[in-house]
């Protein structure tokens, strides 16, 4: 686990590529107070040194969130003479029809704004802070689980890895979902992708409850103020929201990173440009899919729910590099806690250890 003050500390020693992931699976260096609400408890980190000078974030969370309890995350830059004002990345609760499960619109100031999910400051910053607050309305009180922070220069453009040929001619069997199969499903591209990812772990733990279709999934991962199922941090919430299970957001910076993953036998949610995906021409489209593998050549398997039949396919690697580039590299990472994840090179994911 990445610390708070190990975050300067081995600044010199790893070359983060223009991206960092911070992770907190346990709080005792937050500062507890009250929140502004009776019964909320709120938990402020310490300052945060980053290893880059980062302009966005992306923060996301695992909790254990009974029906009447709720929390918001926030989070703000610390320049060397001010500090902005705490940005909101989120509000979430256990039952949508008593406390909000939404992201927060009209932030923008002098300094940045939140688009929906994504911290994007107007100058990089250093340092930064977050705070948790926790409240409800039950006798049960929500439990954080763990807190993760994806940071990005935006502006870096990092050489190109060697890739991990380990990888290549490897295909992980994660079930096949079309999200066209269903009502609306056009636009349940995100929902689908956790349901496959988390099939696949159903079926290597024997746990069928983690076994969920996706109109149950994109009902509880909905936001109602981006009015639609792609809030990214809400999708990894639902999926760490079951015990034992460790979901949240990053992003790689090369997709030998992403070959790591799928050495280790673990899938990797991708977010991409589904124009750029297909070859084709046209606007940007946001689409999430789930890589299951490689081909002998080095080409993806790639597992997109935006097709009736035939969920898995052979994409080009070019293509997938286009692609996934319209996200800045943003994956979803859903894993069992106590599974190790791969080594990590750059910093870019939740490590067992501090690095």
């Amino acid at each position: 686990m990445v610390w708070l003050a190990l975050a300067a500390a081995v600044a010199g020693e790893l070359d983060p590529r223009g991206g960092q992931f911070i992770g907190f699976a346990r709080f005792s260096s937050f500062t507890p107070s009250t929140g502004e609400l009776p019964g909320e408890k709120a938990l402020t980190s310490p300052e945060i040194a980053a290893r880059i000078h980062w302009d966005e974030l992306v923060a996301s969370w695992n909790v254990e969130m009974p029906d009447g309890a709720y929390l918001k995350v926030e989070a703000r830059a610390l320049y060397p003479q001010r500090a902005t004002k705490y940005y909101t990345m989120g509000l979430y609760s256990g039952n949508p029809s008593r406390h909000p499960r939404q992201s927060v619109r009209n932030q923008a100031d002098a300094d940045g704004d939140v688009a929906t999910d994504t911290l994007i400051l107007k100058e990089p910053c250093g340092r930064l802070q977050v705070r948790v607050t926790l409240g409800g309305d039950d006798r049960r009180a929500a439990v954080l689980k763990f807190l993760g922070l994806c940071l990005t220069d935006s502006k870096a453009t990092p050489a190109a890895l060697p890739p991990n040929r380990a990888a290549w001619g490897k295909t992980i069997p994660v079930p096949e979902r079309s999200q066209m199969a269903y009502s609306n499903g056009v636009v349940l591209c995100s929902p689908a992708t956790i349901s496959m990812i988390m099939s696949f772990w159903s079926r290597m733990l024997n746990r069928p409850e983690l076994d969920v279709d996706v109109p149950e999934i994109a009902k509880a991962v909905y936001d109602p103020v981006w009015q639609g199922t792609g809030n990214w941090p809400f999708n990894t919430a639902y999926a760490g929201s079951y015990p034992g299970m460790r979901a949240y957001v990053t992003r790689f910076t090369d997709i030998a990173e992403l070959e790591d993953w799928i050495a280790r036998d673990l899938p990797v949610g991708l977010s991409v440009c589904l124009n750029r995906l297909r070859g084709r021409k046209g606007p940007p489209s946001g689409h999430l899919v789930v890589c299951v593998g490689f081909t002998k050549d080095g080409d993806l398997l790639i597992n997109d729910p935006g097709t009736r039949q035939n969920v898995r396919k052979v994409v080009p690697r070019k293509n997938v590099l286009s692609a996934w580039a319209y996200s800045k590299n943003a994956v979803y990472l859903i894993y069992p806690e106590n599974v190790a994840p791969p080594e990590d090179r750059f910093g870019h994911w939740d490590s067992p250890a501090p690095r």
